[in-house]
């Protein structure tokens, strides 16, 4: 899973054609709790977020929580 190349831009944007039926085929099987988290593994929630980015935009995921903690992340890129 992490191989995959993300296409996350600061907009969000909707995948088209044969694009749109490769990206559904990553989402998890369902949507399931295990022990308190959701999907089975990491690499799962990974998967599912960069879908959301992908299609949300990161200019709408940084609005949400504390954007301090945002900066700081950034930052510890280095």
């Amino acid at each position: 899973m992490s191989e995959l190349q993300w296409d996350i831009r600061r907009q969000g944007r909707a995948w088209q054609g044969l694009e749109a039926r490769a990206r559904y085929q990553l989402s998890p099987e369902k949507i399931e709790l295990v022990e308190g988290q959701l999907f089975w593994s990491e690499e799962e929630r990974i998967a599912m977020l960069a879908l959301l980015l992908e299609n949300v935009g990161v200019d709408r995921a940084v609005r949400l929580g504390d954007p301090a903690v945002w900066r700081d992340a950034v930052a510890g890129l280095g």
